[in-house]
């Protein structure tokens, strides 16, 4: 898979997907697994962000979407790749 790149990143991850999209859900109970905090934006709901991914994905709604801190871009990540991903992105334990 292609890692994709973006100029102006998120502070945090931010994950466009859709609620009955089966790799958006997985994607979201992967990083609630992990306890990496993320951001949910669902494309159904949110026009302008249905916007940003068809212009990240050239034009289409490619789901789940995800935007990286590094400016990285993964889009239909099976959860291997996502997981290799993650791990640059979790936090340390907290004492």
């Amino acid at each position: 898979m292609k890692i994709k790149r973006i100029e102006n990143p998120p502070t945090i991850i931010t994950l466009y997907g859709t609620t009955w999209c089966y790799g958006s859900r997985q994607a979201r109970a992967l990083l609630d697994q992990e306890g990496i905090p993320y951001h949910w934006i669902d494309i159904d709901r949110d026009l302008e962000a249905r916007r940003v991914v068809e212009i990240i994905n050239e034009g289409f709604r490619s789901v789940p979407t995800l935007v990286f801190p590094d400016g990285s871009v993964l889009v239909e990540p099976d959860l291997e790749t996502l997981a290799a991903h993650l791990k640059r992105f979790k936090l340390p334990p907290q004492p």
